[in-house]
């Protein structure tokens, strides 16, 4: 049985946000839909059902939720097939272990939490540390520029191999018969970038070309096999990689990033790129651990 696409919801606004794009995400993807809501049962202020006279149990008002949640997924995608789930304990440890036995997990960016200021909310932040799966956060609000239908940005480290994440968006690309934009970025160590500007061979330059073979060493190890169609463009720019992905994210309809095991037991190193991703991307954001996904090639061996 194919895993399922993993939604959390709450009942804010932000979290029908990630309700219908996981709606549309289990659809493309041909996908069981799963709906889950994880509480302490704390109460929901303002939430009541018409039919009852006194305020209902939390047991019943997350029932409630949920099937309201379902029917909403069901009109979007009528061939859907939905599950319901209400789990009375922490958000966090109930979708880590969804994240077990799922193919990604989806979030809004904040839920009902009482810093309405915040841009990201601690459930989202605490999973994309911690999943065993893709995550994706969908920001609360839609974007100020239409995302171009089919446009998935990645975002390539310093890694030698293809990492789990550029594997993940180049499926993306492809269920979406859509494009990928692959975005090197690369900065030259302010000692090295005082030579003389008209001395051959400047250290930028040589900077920009390491960056660009090795961009095209990754992409060689991509498996294409599953999506010969996928255009596939480069990005190789100077400058901070946060600032170069947000840059490339306007106009997408998916955003991913990398995280790579901490060490310990702790979960993940999300670093202050994914971090800024999380905060500011204008479009959803995926964070795939470099765990996850299907193995390399063996008969890649990297650049030379």
């Amino acid at each position: 049985m194919p895993l399922p696409v993993v939604v959390g919801v709450d009942g804010s606004e932000g979290s029908l946000r990630a309700l219908d794009w996981a709606a549309a995400q289990a659809a493309r993807s041909r996908l069981p839909l799963r709906v889950v809501h994880a509480s302490l049962w704390e109460r929901y202020e303002g939430l009541r059902l018409d039919s009852d006279t006194e305020r209902p149990t939390e047991q019943v008002l997350a029932e409630h939720l949920v099937a309201t949640a379902r029917e909403r997924a069901q009109r979007l995608g009528p061939e859907l097939s939905v599950v319901t789930e209400v789990q009375p304990e922490d958000p966090v440890a109930a979708l880590v272990r969804e994240s077990h036995e799922a193919a990604l997990i989806v979030l809004g960016s904040r839920g009902r939490g009482h810093i309405v200021g915040m841009l990201l909310g601690s459930v989202s932040l605490a999973l994309a540390d911690r999943s065993h799966c893709p995550v994706v956060v969908v920001p609360a609000r839609k974007p100020s520029t239409p995302p171009r239908p089919g446009r998935v940005v990645v975002g390539i480290s310093d890694a030698e191999k293809p990492s789990a994440a550029a594997v993940f968006a180049l499926d993306q690309a492809a269920a979406r018969d859509g494009e990928l934009i692959a975005v090197r970025a690369w900065r030259c160590p302010a000692h090295e970038a005082m030579s003389h500007p008209l001395l051959s061979g400047s250290p930028a330059a040589a900077h920009r070309r390491r960056a660009e073979e090795h961009l095209e060493d990754v992409l060689a190890g991509l498996d294409r096999s599953g999506s010969p169609d996928v255009v596939i463009h480069r990005s190789v720019v100077q400058g901070p990689a946060h600032q170069e992905l947000l840059e490339a994210a306007e106009g997408a309809e998916l955003l991913v990033v990398g995280t790579r095991r901490a060490g310990g037991r702790h979960g993940f190193h999300l670093g202050p790129v994914n971090h800024a991703m999380l905060h500011y991307a204008p479009c959803p954001v995926a964070v795939v651990p470099d765990s996850y996904g299907r193995p390399v090639p063996d008969s890649y061996a990297g650049p030379d």
